[in-house]
This record gives structure tokens, C-alpha cells and sequence, in this order.
């Protein structure tokens, strides 16, 4: 199938226009760019003023040996993220971390307290004992995870924000499946600091540094290349036929090149991780005319929060020197609520950027559904499609499933060469590491089915078998917590992250801690599941069972008060919702167990049992 043959016509045109373009700009380059006689004809890639937040040379030295005597923090994913963006100009106007007064101004109105657009927190949040140390006036090292000091933050503003109402005002809504909210309300310290920054660096990045661009980079190579009108595109997918054809229609239709931008920060948990993306996006990059379109990449930290989100988005665009920017159908939206309703209007993130497109400086290109009509062998958009055509469409839950059972994809949805990077990084499910992560009550006996399951998948021997169980992880990776809902969470975390290692690099996790949150829980699935196989087992022996058994003598010296917070006494076990398997160990002997897991693997595609 020749899919390249119907776009001939629009290959020639889209050259040529290209071609005609670069003339007008070196022609003209002390003129207006007046391309069309659209009324946006004068957008042009200027950015607008880049707040540039690095010491100069001649103060750098000053400001290392300041930080060096200042009392330091060591940032998150997120902060590191925010933090670039702040210093290398991409969050101009803002000159540091949010104070009060600007968050406030900005949860409530979407601006600044100057009044400048700006629909998103960008804040600086640590815990109550750290900010017990700091106060206005201070002074506080930013640091990476290697402890290198990027910047110092003078702090102007240090307050307890209401995180409820910032859910509700930032995303208008307070439910936990919005990842966004989740995140605020379950992993955000409870004290904000804010203040102006002074930089020393910017976060290293050992990877893709050929495709990581400033603002000013971006700028002055849109430049040198003669680009006047840049339509970005927004991205935090693997691109495929479909994505290729809506950009060649956007650019087509601004009369711009191509910027393809895809966020490399923090997405949205369970994403194809950036890596295996980018390789991807260098296949597609083949496909476009030579000279038309450019690759880079922005180390934003997406929040998933819908219209808002779409404005923001634009504004760090127009900083990166683009006039267009290209929206579609629930841009930056994170799907249906726990209702199963969708949390944002479809066409909202539109009508948001609409409003505002003319008071920051770049507009917007709405793109609709493009599908595969199969009688003209071609995409069009949706509303395109004639009465009785036929049009073939292929969901990402069906790619996934493909991709995990080594079925072939077609051709008419995707290139070949993004197909065989795809499935580097996602083998069939039969090849995946895979973790299972039993939960339940002391002396539900999920330490006997964990034992007697690592013999059994070591006895199949086509994987690596690593038992976690809870009292293991607590000799040798946890021996200093204690038994408070903080420490529990912490000796959950470290479980989940040796289990990711061991599930990316191909082998089986078995965890068998009491993990009695299902919030902490949720953070291992999600650390999990996007680089393997996650199983949740929940063993619901009854509390009255456990008590009977009580090798250990725990739950009687918990019931003399002996121990505090022990967990289905003193302390709530929040047992699963939903989890892949419930085993009754008053009713299952430990072979039947591992029987009933077996299979459930089997059915999974993550193990193939010889019969």
C-alpha cells in the first residue's frame, strides 16, 4: 500500500511553500513578514523578553561559595523540572518560585498578581520540619538528587496553602484519579516557599543533548534557518501516521514550519517513557520534507490539567519563539474521573486558548480527528468521511495488545521502523519482567504462598526470581524505620522501586509487605506498570483468622497495648478495591494459591505454561 502517493500534490506544496518562505525572510529580513492577508499575518518568532535567571560569569564564583553556606534542599522530579524551565527562560515572566501573593492571584484569576496571564502554580513545596528551619528573609541552596548546587532561592513568601481549594480552583476537581490532584494531595509538602532565584546551572542531561534547546537556542536557530512562523506541536506519545498527517495539515494551514516539542518531563503515569518516544519521533522526523521541520525536546513537568494547561502551554511555546501552536481534542486532558465521566469538556482547552491567543502573542491551530479511510487508501479528517466509506482505526489499548502479544501492526497506522523501536521497549508480554505484590493483614499468610510461588517460578526457570518479602526488606533495606504511617510508606516506596528495577531489567518481583495504603500501593503500580507486568494479590484472611494464628505473638501484644499503630488494631488496613486476585488462605491451602496466581499469569500473557 503506497499511502505516499496521495500526498504527492500536498509534498509539492507544502516544499514549495517552505522554499518561497526562506526567500521572504532573507529578502525581507529588516520588513514586517507579511506572508498573507490573514489578520494574524504578523505573528513572527520573537518570544517575546526571556527573564534569564543564570548568574554571569563575573558573580558566579560569589554565588557557588554562597550556596556552599547556605542551608540546601535536594529537589524532586517535578521541582527540577519547574526549575529549569524558571532558569532557562521557558517559564518567563517568572523570576523564581511563586509567592502568595502571585499563587493566590493565579489559583483564583489565572494571573499574576501584576496581572500578567499565568494559569498555573508554579510553586516550591517542602515539608513542615524542613520549613521549621527557613523564614522570610533566608536564604536556601537548590540542589539536584547528586547533591550539585543549580540555584539559590531568596525566600520573599512562606505560607500553608490550602491544597483542597487549589485542587478545586487549579483543576475543578478534588477527585484522586486526576493525577494532578492526586499528586497535590498525597505527595505535596504542606509549607510553600517563594521567592526570586539566582542560577548557578542548569540541571545536567546526559541523554538526547543534540535535541535539548533554551528558549534563546531555539530561538536564534529558528533564526539562523530563516523561520518566521513556527506552528509547535504538542506531544507526549509515540507519533504515528495519523499525528504525521494532522501536522502537514496544521502547517499546511498557519503557512508556518514544524516544531514537534514533546514533553520529556513528567507525564502522565503509565506513558511510553521519553527515551523510547524520542527514538521514535528521530523514525518519524525522516518522513518530513528536508529543511521544514525541527525536533526538541521540553523538560516540562505536565500537570494533565486540561484548558488551563493548554494556555500554559502556549505561553511556554511562545517563549521557545512560536506564533502557532496546534490544539486538539482534549489537549493535556487526563481522561474520565472516577465516575467515568471525562473531567474536562472536549473542546474547552479550544475555546480557553481562543480567548486569550491575541494577548500572549501566538495562535492557535485546531486539528480534528484525523482516521484512515480505507477505500481511498489516505487520512482525512473526521467530518471529511463520505457516507458508506470505510474507516479503520486503531486504539492505543489495541496497540498495547498487540505490542504484548507480538501480533503485527499495520502498516496503514503506523511506520515500520516506529513499530520496531516500540517493540524494543515493549516486548511481548511473554518476555516482560513482571512484579506481584501481595497486601494483607500480619499472618494472612502471604509470606507461605510468596515462598512456595518463588520455588514454583523457579522450577518454570524462564525468569529471574526475587523474593521482597516484608520481613527480608526489613533486616536489609529498612532496618532503621520504625512503625509510623510515614515510615510504612517509605518501606513500601523502596519495596516498589527494587521491584521496578527488577521488572525493567527483564526478571519477577514477588513483595509481600502488610502495605496497608492503598495510596502507597497506587504509587507502586505506578512506578511499575509502565515497564512490565504488575499483579496485585490481596490475601483476605480475616482479621479473627490472623489473631488465631499469631505466630509472633504480635496482635496480643498489640492488644495490650504493647504496640502502637499496628496495623488492624491500632492502625486501618485499607484493603484493594480492585485488585487482580483475592486469596482466602482459610480456604486455599498455599498449592492451590499458587495455582490460582499461575493461571491468573497465564491469562495475563505473562507466563506460558507447558501442559
Amino acid at each position: 500500500m503506497n499511502i505516499r502517493i496521495s500526498r504527492l500534490e500536498f509534498w509539492l506544496y507544502y516544499a514549495t511553500s517552505c522554499a518561497y518562505l526562506l526567500q521572504q525572510a532573507t529578502n525581507n529580513s529588516q520588513q514586517d513578514n507579511t506572508v498573507t492577508s490573514k489578520p494574524n499575518n504578523r505573528l513572527s518568532a520573537h518570544g517575546g523578553h526571556l527573564v534569564d535567571l543564570l548568574a554571569p560569569p563575573t558573580e558566579h564564583q560569589n554565588l557557588k561559595e554562597l550556596a556552599g553556606s547556605l542551608p540546601s534542599l535536594t529537589l524532586s522530579e517535578r521541582h527540577l523540572c519547574d526549575l529549569e524551565l524558571l532558569l532557562n527562560g521557558g517559564f518567563s515572566p517568572l523570576r523564581g518560585f511563586m509567592t502568595e501573593q502571585d499563587y493566590a492571584s493565579v489559583c483564583a484569576d489565572m494571573r499574576l498578581a501584576d496581572g500578567t496571564l499565568w494559569p498555573i502554580p508554579v510553586v516550591l513545596d517542602v515539608s513542615e520540619q524542613f520549613a521549621a528551619e527557613l523564614g522570610v528573609g533566608d536564604q536556601l541552596t537548590l540542589r539536584d538528587s547528586e547533591g550539585l548546587a543549580l540555584a539559590v532561592l531568596s525566600i520573599e513568601s512562606k505560607w500553608q496553602p490550602d491544597l483542597q481549594r487549589e485542587a478545586e480552583q487549579v483543576f475543578g476537581t478534588n477527585d484522586h484519579k486526576h493525577p494532578a490532584v492526586n499528586y497535590l494531595l498525597n505527595e505535596t509538602g504542606p509549607v510553600y516557599l517563594g521567592g526570586k532565584l539566582r542560577g548557578l546551572q542548569l540541571p545536567h542531561h546526559y541523554d538526547c543533548r543534540h535535541l535539548r534547546h533554551t528558549p534563546a537556542s531555539l530561538q536564534a536557530l529558528f533564526k539562523q534557518l530563516g523561520w518566521r512562523r513556527i506552528v509547535a506541536f504538542q506531544t507526549r506519545n509515540p507519533m504515528h501516521r495519523a499525528h504525521q498527517e494532522l501536522t502537514f495539515s496544521a502547517a499546511k494551514q498557519a503557512e508556518a514550519n514544524l516544531l514537534i516539542h514533546p514533553v520529556v518531563g513528567m507525564t502522565k503515569p503509565g506513558d511510553v517513557d521519553y527515551l523510547t518516544r524520542v527514538r521514535c519521533y528521530e523514525k518519524v522526523l525522516q518522513r518530513y520534507p528536508d529543511d521544514t521541520t525541527q525536533l526538541s525536546l521540553l523538560p516540562l513537568a505536565m500537570r494533565m490539567g486540561g484548558p488551563r494547561e493548554a494556555l500554559w502551554h502556549a505561553i511556554i511555546r511562545r517563549n521557545y519563539g512560536c506564533t502557532h501552536m496546534i490544539v486538539g481534542r482534549d489537549h493535556a486532558g487526563p481522561g474520565n474521573d472516577s465516575q467515568g465521566q471525562p473531567f474536562y469538556d472536549p473542546f474547552a482547552a479550544q475555546a480557553l486558548l481562543r480567548e486569550h491567543q491575541q494577548e500572549i502573542g501566538i495562535e492557535m491551530v485546531p486539528f480534528k480527528m484525523m482516521v484512515f479511510v480505507q477505500d481511498r487508501a489516505e487520512y482525512v479528517a473526521a467530518d471529511e468521511v463520505r457516507e458508506g466509506e470505510k474507516v479503520l482505526n486503531l486504539s492505543g489499548t489495541e496497540l498495547r495488545r498487540r505490542l504484548y502479544e507480538g501480533l503485527d501492526i499495520p502498516d496503514w497506522f503506523t511506520f515500520p521502523e516506529v513499530v520496531e523501536e516500540l517493540q524494543k521497549s515493549y516486548p511481548p508480554r511473554a518476555r516482560q519482567g513482571f512484579t506481584i505484590f501481595f497486601t494483607g493483614l500480619s499472618g494472612a499468610g502471604k509470606s507461605t504462598i510468596a515462598n512456595a510461588l518463588m520455588i514454583k517460578l523457579r522450577e518454570i526457570g524462564n525468569r529471574p526470581v526475587t523474593l521482597l518479602d516484608g520481613d527480608i526488606v526489613r533486616t536489609h533495606l529498612s532496618s532503621e524505620l520504625g512503625f509510623s504511617r510515614e515510615h510504612r510508606d517509605i518501606n513500601v516506596l523502596r519495596i516498589g522501586y527494587v521491584a521496578s528495577e527488577i521488572t525493567k531489567n527483564g526478571g519477577v518481583a514477588i513483595c509481600a509487605p502488610i502495605a496497608p495504603y492503598s495510596h502507597t500501593r497506587q504509587q507502586v503500580r505506578d512506578m511499575i506498570e509502565s515497564l512490565g507486568g504488575f499483579l496485585e494479590i490481596h490475601v483476605s484472611t480475616s482479621l479473627e483468622v490472623c489473631e488465631q494464628r499469631d505466630r509472633k505473638g504480635l496482635y496480643a501484644k498489640a492488644r495490650r497495648g504493647e504496640i502502637k499503630e499496628f496495623t488492624g488494631i491500632s492502625d486501618p488496613y485499607e484493603a484493594p478495591e480492585n485488585p487482580e486476585l483475592e486469596l482466602d488462605t482459610q480456604s486455599l491451602s498455599p498449592e492451590e494459591s499458587v495455582q490460582k496466581i499461575l493461571i491468573e499469569l497465564e491469562c495475563m500473557g505473562l507466563l506460558a505454561i507447558q501442559r
